[in-house]
């Protein structure tokens, strides 16, 4: 039973990151990225759809992408979904397709954007934290009903601990990294 707590510890930890590493996938940094517009949401008749189940997303040049939309009827609700959007880019619609030019980062975006990724950094290792408190309660329900004994709690919650140190160990990596993709002129 807790190698099952463990298990779905190390789980919900992994998943985390990933969460972390598909937000900062979205989060410009000069450079375009298909992930900057992907999962913009679009009114398509009355339905919130992603840009990317609308159309093609395609990366011609570093500082430019391209969005071939398959429907010509949606790409007025898509140029309205990306105006609203937090990229803080115009589209430019261009016969069939849309043209987003990335533009330089300023500095007061570089700042910006390095304290939205803090911000998105400290929401994931509250995540862990809950997972790690909600994973020793569990374990702590098994030693109150005899299941397991008081040296077997506390290896396991030793183990939990470690697991957690790893994982928030993981996300400031992915911070570091982020913050210097962002801060890199």
């Amino acid at each position: 039973m807790p190698q099952n707590l463990i298990k779905d510890l190390k789980n919900r930890t992994s998943k985390a990151l990933e969460h972390l590493k598909g937000t900062y996938a979205g989060v410009r940094t000069g450079r375009a990225h298909p992930a900057l517009v992907e999962d913009i949401k679009v009114d398509y008749f009355g339905t919130q759809m992603p840009v990317k189940q609308l159309g093609t997303v395609n990366i011609p040049e570093p500082r430019q992408i391209v969005i071939t939309i398959w429907d010509k009827g949606a790409m007025k609700a898509v140029e309205k979904a990306i105006q609203a959007s937090p990229l803080g880019i115009n589209p430019q619609p261009d016969g069939e397709v849309i043209r987003l030019n990335i533009p330089e980062l300023t500095r007061e975006r570089r700042g910006e954007l390095t304290k939205l990724v803090n911000k998105y950094a400290e929401e994931q290792r509250i995540a862990t934290r809950n997972i790690r408190r909600e994973i020793v309660d569990s374990l702590k329900k098994l030693e109150k009903n005899s299941k397991i004994n008081e040296d077997d709690l506390k290896k396991y919650q030793k183990e939990v601990q470690d697991i957690t140190d790893e994982a928030i160990k993981k996300i400031d990596a992915l911070l570091a990294e982020k913050e210097h993709e962002i801060m890199e002129e």
